[in-house]
């Protein structure tokens, strides 16, 4: 157990951030040992044979990532400076890592090694170069086509705690992150394998980081020269990889029923044959309306390996959202009944 004492300013400190270059780390872990984590096993079936069939070469990351990652270096996944979710800014930020900070973060008897280690830890400035590639490579195939959804479980999470905050205060907040972390009083008590002990904040607040890849545990960064850090599995996450591919009719009302299905069946990334497969539509066909659909911003493509894998976006998240919140707002209002209707006659 980890005993974390808040001060005032401690709490007034206490802040959110979403961090796609954690997600890459713990993405890995999952990858590593799929069996594990049955709950992103859909993920990781699909995930493994993208990367199996791309040719990339991601094993130094792996290395950076052992199982039971009893410590992970802090430098690979340092907590965020800002609340934006930008991976280029994460990267640069490991780039520039000072070569001291590299070596002491794999120095120790709990620390990651291995040839590809041992050649980064001599030249960090060569190696950090080389790592920060690699996860560019690793997350375009591995979660970018995948984010949007990531990304809005992950924000609907803070927004629901920031509510929660201000509704019910710091109490309610700090004692609503999971199963594995109690609020007492002034002290979090946070469940672990593996730290122990008390530790002060010292007025520089906790950083909490909903993170996709954790569950069901809890990771945390307790040191000199970070904010400390909780990363917590957000709420949902359970149902994150489930398929809903239910045609909106109000949205095939507005964009027509071939584009409003299309849409619904890339909750998770499909290419043009998968998509022709699933909805009975050519190929062209299904060609055609993707382009219309990446020109009005409703999808992205992602290459991985020989294959293109097509995504909705954000702005089709909310599309998506509203609809099927229209269609359960109707179904409330009109309840189905034994009764469906009244015959009028003389």
């Amino acid at each position: 157990m980890l005993d974390l004492a808040f001060s005032v300013r401690d709490l007034a400190r206490t802040r959110f951030a979403l961090s796609p270059l954690w997600e890459v780390v713990a993405s890995v872990r999952v990858l590593k040992h799929p069996a594990e984590n049955p709950l992103h096993r859909p993920w990781s079936d699909e995930v493994g044979r993208r990367l199996a069939a791309s040719g990339l070469d991601w094993r130094l990351l792996a290395d950076l990532v052992p199982q039971p990652p009893r410590s992970i270096p802090v430098f690979v996944a340092p907590p965020p400076t800002t609340s934006v979710a930008d991976l280029g800014i994460e990267l640069a930020v490991l780039r520039a890592t000072p070569s001291e900070q590299v070596r002491s973060g794999l120095s120790g008897p709990r620390a990651p090694c291995s040839e590809r280690i041992d050649r980064l830890r001599s030249d960090p400035c060569r190696g950090l170069a080389e790592l920060a590639d690699v996860i560019e490579s690793y997350w375009e195939i591995a979660l970018a086509p995948y984010w949007p959804r990531m990304r809005s479980l992950l924000e609907g999470d803070v927004l629901h705690r920031a509510r929660l905050f201000a509704e019910h205060g710091a109490d309610q907040l700090l004692g609503d992150l999971g199963s594995g972390v109690t609020w007492d009083e002034d002290t979090l008590y946070v469940g672990h394998h593996y730290a122990r002990g008390s530790r002060q904040l010292g007025g520089r607040g906790l950083l909490l980081v909903p993170s996709v890849f954790v569950w069901p545990r809890v990771f945390s960064v307790i040191g000199p020269n970070w904010q400390p850090t909780l990363r917590y599995p957000p709420r949902g996450v359970a149902t994150l990889w489930e398929r809903r591919s239910t045609l909106p009719q109000a949205l095939a009302a507005v964009v027509g029923r071939s584009r409003a299905r299309l849409l619904a069946e890339l909750d998770t990334p499909a290419s043009t044959i998968d998509l022709a497969r699933r909805t009975g539509i050519t190929a062209g066909g299904v060609s055609q309306h993707l382009t219309a659909l990446r020109s009005a911003g409703l999808v992205d493509a992602h290459r991985s390996g020989r294959y293109v894998l097509y995504v909705r976006t954000e702005a089709a998240e909310v599309l998506l959202a509203a609809a099927h919140a229209r269609r359960d707002d109707a179904a409330r209002a009109w309840p189905e009944t034994g009764d469906q209707g009244c015959a009028l006659g003389g």
